[in-house]
């Protein structure tokens, strides 16, 4: 995986992750990128340090402090309880119902289901807006 510092025609910065320099290219081509923050299409790699292997100590670093990971958590949460309380469960038809209400065929509402890594690389391919749920966080009972 390439981690890329991203920017769009507005100066928003983000990142995104590839699996290679090539799917990038392929995916900027194709108008899939797109600006988090305004939906430009205009997005472009910023210069960008590369990565090197490094000591223990500048690993650890890096690494979110506890405080932040443990907000960050609770917000996915949330994220994820709204969208189980107030979206419609279509399981694994998924890719279908999306596609449905995309081209107008089925009733405009939001959805979460299951889908395959092709049927989501289809949708994304397509232009039909989809994006990953966030992982159910960990029980208390399963925590070390």
């Amino acid at each position: 995986m390439i981690k890329y510092a991203l920017t769009c025609e507005h100066d928003h910065g983000f990142e995104g992750w590839f699996g290679s320099s090539a799917d990038f290219d392929d995916q900027q081509t194709k108008g899939l990128l797109e600006c988090p923050l305004c939906a430009s299409k205009a997005v472009r790699k910023q210069i960008m340090a590369p990565a090197v292997a490094g000591t223990k100590r500048t690993a650890l670093k890096d690494q979110p402090n506890p405080q932040m990971q443990a907000m960050m958590m609770q917000a996915l949460g949330q994220i994820r309880r709204h969208v189980e309380e107030n979206f419609d469960d279509v399981g694994d038809a998924f890719a279908r119902e999306a596609r449905a209400i995309h081209e107008g065929k089925a009733e405009q509402r939001g959805i979460y289901g299951q889908a395959t890594p092709k049927e989501v690389r289809e949708l994304v391919e397509d232009g039909v807006p989809v994006a990953p749920l966030p992982p159910e966080p960990p029980k208390k009972t399963e925590v070390n």
